[in-house]
């Protein structure tokens, strides 16, 4: 089934988003609805991944320490709502290293892919930014965008493709593919 990996953006699909970067556990705030579709996705039966460039990390702004302490307390909240998130990849690297992992480069996506032997072909990008349909675009993943963090911002500048599903926020996007209306 196309779709049961689903692999998530990280800063402004699951929590805001901020152009300071997220620098600490404090900082590090859900959506509203997120950890709640999040969960019911799991509990669907859907892989949840997360793959976030996390460049602050590599610019000294917090730690790696730090990174999964807000990983952590992501697994906490989606285990208090009876869901799980299945893996994440991360990068921690600025633009000059030029690295593979590094959205829009797919080495995140492809460390997903390998982690579960999965095809990409079949697995759902869901993100806010540019890069993130370009990673998901150069695996050949399907695509779909949100408002939140840096999406209307996305949306607004017309590089994305015009057929690309739009949602205002992860709970709706989880609502539309689980056939229920958004409360």
């Amino acid at each position: 089934m196309r779709g049961s990996l689903i692999i998530l953006d990280r800063d402004g699909v699951i929590n805001e988003d901020s152009d300071a970067y997220i620098k600490s556990l404090a900082e590090w705030i859900p959506i509203p609805g997120s950890i709640e579709a999040m969960a019911k996705l799991s509990q669907a039966g859907y892989t949840l991944t997360v793959a976030t460039n996390q460049s602050g990390i590599g610019r000294g702004y917090y730690d790696v320490a730090t990174l999964e302490a807000m990983h952590t307390r992501l697994r906490e909240l989606l285990a208090e709502q009876g869901g799980k998130v299945d893996y994440i990849a991360y990068c921690p690297h600025v633009n000059a290293d030029n690295c593979h992992c590094r959205k829009p480069k797919p080495g995140l996506l492809q460390e997903i892919a390998e982690h579960f032997d999965a095809d990409l072909r079949q697995a759902i990008v869901v993100g806010d930014s540019l890069r993130d349909w370009q990673a998901a675009a150069v695996v050949g993943a399907a695509y779909v965008q949100v408002r939140t963090g840096k999406g209307e911002r996305t949306l607004t500048d017309g590089k994305l493709p015009a057929d690309i599903p739009v949602f205002n926020n992860l709970a709706d996007y989880a609502a539309s593919l689980l056939g229920r209306i958004p409360a």
